[in-house]
């Protein structure tokens, strides 16, 4: 049995690692905080209207479709064209739905409704017919195309309007995002029919899954266009990533890339977003109704009240922007905000000169001003912060010049302002300011509604506290921890040596606080200084709260900021921080970035012990079991040295200039390199999970393969082995021509299935007729070696009419077994296509293009031999020797070349597979 082939410690070893892998993956699909997103509902029946699109253009596209959204009266009113609104287009994403669109555009319509439709957006959407355009790339490029027509027909639907527009603003949801950044791409496209764009949850790095050239081709043409037409492309840009609960499209693959003469790109993660606060994942995005509304917001605030349209203006879209989406100060976005402001009007005013001072709104009569002499704090204290638990959007803080007890004008602070959850708070550095005299604090006269006021002023040193993180290797076993103890309202927890996104760790936060009555709120705030992914955790004092700190992007090379834990707590409180390092959120890394390299280091494993029972069977004439050969064979030293010494010779320019000459790709260390994503030891962890899944696999096709026979020997007549040989069957060249031709007429993966599924019922026929064959055999050793004897006998008289004895059909059972191992990877690798063909089979019954057609052309001969091949056969082949050293340095290139692009992986499998055919002939 399988099983008996390995001994204790390595099955152990396989138990073990299955025991981190799952603790990774529990990190990734579960390791996250609750979905806290509200659910966005329509007032009214959501309805969408079917835009005719010119005949030739529904013709050429028969599968696409562009919908207008409505709701109600206004979906009654819009019913007869033209149009009168702002276009606003929905694109879809990887089997994404055009219904997605609803929410926004509820959103957006309750809000026309209550300017009584002053401005009023109109939302379109495009019908991909929810093909899975992240595991299939061959019709990218056909969306792309389809979009561009849909925003041609959707602007003529303005026409005679008298402020019809000329452009129009993309929403695009996953890989829609990327569709809309490849309409630039195009050759007759105007850049100016985009007037914004804001994708989401968009993979604008990288594809998720690279399983086919058509979709990393299309990656490449895009983002190279983007990074060399920088200059001319000015077209604002809005990429807002879902955090960790998407676990679809991790948020490091969203962030636009950073050029310094390109800043009209933003990226955040919805972490961050202010009103937001919340991890979506991948779906909920499209529907949290947290972000939809600041979405919406910035929408409406972006309209030009001349135009009635977006505006064009790039700074104002960019100011916009960053007010909803980066920094809010908790105003209303004005676009030529008024600094300074007339302090006058009956109103107390009322002097602070105490360090620290707290005050109590309720039921004001009258508005008072607290002013706060800055002359004697400069000597002792280098900043002030001041936070206000009224969250309104009017001015709250002043700063005057030259002021005694009272000023008539003060520079309006309250922009500088920062807005969080429960308050609105700013800090100010005192050196930054030399020329005011006071800081003013308003307080409004309020009915009914309690609010609290505080302020105080603080040395850096004393707030700004440096918390190492504890070393990558100490498994969470050791801590670090500081007590702040100074009754302060604010503290900087500086996390020094964290940058890496292998890194990984837990803070433990704890407040003890006195005997008070009310509630008290503390918050949290992770804030990662080269990158928009800040999150936020809200806590009630006492309380111990644990805050997982990870990132979605390393800290750049040449950046010396330090990743922040911002505390704003309470002055009745006491807070201990501890951190410690957290190995399973670390494994939870590994697998989230490189998870998708897996099925490469698979393969790798599956090549070496392929080499090992192929140079056996060469040696000794016998083929060994494939887990004693994946013990001995699948080593690391044997891969990665050679990767990484590749990769340090590519550091020198006459090895590069040979290795273009030589018509190489890119190394895929190269590339995640380049992505801060190649961190230590990573290629050999993965190369064990390789290892342990080859393991697994294996003994799951040697199961399925018994399981299979069992049923075979049910329900049919037990067979007996074949008494002569045939290489090619009388069937085979017909077989062969029919899934060809299916190869060439419908889906090369489907022919690929078919000729796995034929191989897989001619290795269950042997291993039923073997069973038969033990079955009916008494059990005599002597008998078995003359059986044997005679075997070897008919073998050298005649390599055509060779007989397979029961120990010539269990070592090819065994090679069979691993044949087979390799072969599902090749097929699961295929299996997007063909699911992307059957989905769209009522269009076209054939696909076009097809990433699998080339191998089904070499594979599905070398199947249909290798299915009548025995070890028998090719034990005196002249190539056998050859074949068996050929798996070596293709594992090495399945790595080297399949991790970061897993469509080539087939290609170095069937190399092997046509060698160990042709081994039947020469």
């Amino acid at each position: 049995m399988f099983l008996h082939s390995v001994n204790l410690w390595n099955l152990a070893f396989y138990v073990f690692m299955v025991f981190l892998a799952t603790l990774g993956l529990w990190d990734v699909f579960f390791g996250f905080e609750e979905n806290k997103c509200s659910m966005s509902y329509m007032f009214e029946y959501p309805e969408y209207q079917k835009i005719e699109l010119p005949k030739k253009l529904a013709k050429r596209y028969p599968a696409y479709e562009l919908y207008l959204y409505g709701e109600g009266s206004y979906a009654e009113e819009h019913k007869i064209l033209p149009l009168t609104g702002i276009p606003v287009l929905f694109l879809p994403g990887n089997a994404g739905s055009y219904k997605q669109v609803r929410s926004i555009g509820s959103i957006a319509l309750r809000k026309a409704e209550d300017i009584d439709f002053k401005y009023h957006f109109d939302f379109f959407s495009v019908n991909f017919n929810e093909e899975l355009v992240a595991l299939y790339g061959g019709s990218l490029q056909k969306q792309t195309k389809f979009v561009h027509e849909c925003i041609k027909t959707i602007l003529k639907l303005y026409k005679g309007q008298e402020f019809a527009p000329k452009s129009v603003a993309i929403i695009g949801h996953s890989m829609g995002g990327l569709v809309a950044r490849a309409l630039l791409t195009l050759k007759n496209f105007k850049h100016d029919l985009i007037n914004l764009l804001i994708t989401q949850a968009t993979p604008h790095v990288a594809p998720v899954m690279p399983l086919d050239r058509f979709i990393t081709d299309f990656y490449t043409t895009v983002n190279n266009y983007w990074i060399l037409n920088a200059r001319h492309i000015n077209l604002t840009t809005l990429s807002v990533a879902g955090g960790f609960r998407d676990y679809q499209v991790r948020s490091g693959l969203t962030f636009l890339p950073k050029l310094s003469h390109h800043t009209s790109a933003l990226s955040v993660v919805s972490s961050a977003v202010p009103k937001t606060w919340v991890s979506t994942d991948h779906l909920s995005i499209v529907w949290c109704k947290q972000l939809q509304l600041t979405t919406v917001r910035a929408f409406f605030d972006l309209i030009d009240a001349d135009t009635k349209q977006i505006t064009q203006n790039s700074k104002k879209k960019l100011s916009v922007l960053n007010h909803h989406f980066i920094r809010h100060p908790s105003k209303h976005f004005e676009e030529n905000p008024a600094i300074i402001s007339e302090l006058t009007g009956t109103s107390m005013w009322v002097p602070v000169k105490v360090s620290k001072w707290t005050y109590v709104a309720y039921n004001e009569s009258e508005k008072i001003y607290f002013t706060f002499p800055l002359e004697n704090h400069r000597k002792i204290y280098t900043h002030v912060y001041c936070q206000s638990t009224m969250l309104d959007t009017n001015s709250w803080i002043f700063a005057c010049i030259n002021s005694t007890s009272m000023c008539l004008q003060g520079v309006d602070l309250s922009w500088k302002a920062e807005l969080l959850p429960t308050i609105k708070y700013l800090t100010l550095r005192l050196q930054d300011y030399p020329s005011l005299s006071h800081l003013v604090v308003y307080v409004p006269s309020v009915h009914g509604s309690k609010f609290v006021v505080d302020c105080e002023f603080f040395k850096k040193e004393k707030r700004y506290i440096q918390l190492p993180v504890t070393h990558l290797f100490s498994f969470g076993l050791s801590s670090r921890k500081v007590v702040l103890n100074t009754n302060g309202l604010y503290y900087n927890l500086e996390l020094l040596n964290f940058g890496q996104i292998y890194q990984a760790f837990k803070i433990n936060v704890v407040s003890k606080c006195s005997a008070v009555k009310e509630e008290i709120t503390s918050i949290y705030r992770l804030h990662i200084p080269w990158s928009y992914e800040d999150s936020l955790t809200i806590a009630q004092a006492p309380s111990s709260t644990e805050i997982s700190l990870k990132l979605h992007i390393a800290q750049p090379e040449n950046d010396t900021h330090v990743a922040l834990l911002k505390m704003y707590t309470s002055s009745d409180c006491r807070y201990e921080v501890t951190v410690k390092t957290s190995f399973s959120q670390i494994l939870g890394q590994v697998v989230r970035f490189h998870g998708g390299a897996l099925p490469a280091y698979v393969v790798s494993n599956i090549l070496l012990a392929y080499r090992g029972q192929l140079y056996s069977l060469f040696s000794t004439g016998c083929c060994l079991e494939y887990a004693t050969m994946l013990d001995k064979e699948a080593k690391p030293y044997k891969v990665d040295p050679f990767v990484i010494i590749i990769k340090f010779l590519l550091g020198y320019k006459w090895f590069k200039e040979l290795w273009d000459v030589l018509l190489l790709p890119e190394l895929d260390a190269v590339i995640l390199t380049s992505q801060s994503m190649c961190f230590p030891l990573i290629s050999l962890i993965l190369f064990l999970f390789g290892t342990c899944t080859a393991y697994w696999s294996g003994l799951l096709s040697s199961a399925s393969v018994r399981l299979l026979s069992s049923l075979w020997l049910a329900l049919k007549r037990p067979s007996e082995l074949p008494k002569d040989i045939k290489m090619i069957s009388p069937d085979l060249p017909f077989l062969t021509i029919v899934l060809i031709i299916v190869s060439w007429t419908t889906c090369g993966a489907l022919a690929i299935l078919l000729s796995y599924l034929y191989y897989v019922f001619k290795v269950v026929h042997l291993q039923a007729s073997l069973t038969t064959f033990k079955n009916s055999q008494p059990v005599n050793p002597k008998h078995s070696r003359r059986s044997e004897k005679k075997s070897n006998h008919h073998k050298d008289s005649s390599i055509h009419h060779l007989r397979l004895s029961a120990n010539d059909a269990e070592d090819s059972l065994r090679m069979h077994s691993t044949v087979i191992n390799l072969l599902t990877w090749i097929v699961l690798l295929s299996m997007p296509s063909l699911i992307y063909w059957l989905k769209n089979l009522r269009y076209y019954f054939k696909l076009n293009p097809d990433p699998c057609k080339p191998l089904a052309f070499i594979l599905i001969p070398t199947m249909a031999i290798l299915g009548n091949t025995y070890t028998v056969s090719i034990k005196s082949s002249k190539l056998l020797k050859t074949t068996s050293q050929f798996p070596l340095p293709l594992a090495v290139g399945v790595i080297a070349f399949g991790s970061a692009h897993l469509y080539r992986v087939p290609c170095f499998v069937f190399i092997p597979l046509l060698l160990h055919a042709l081994c039947n002939f020469m």
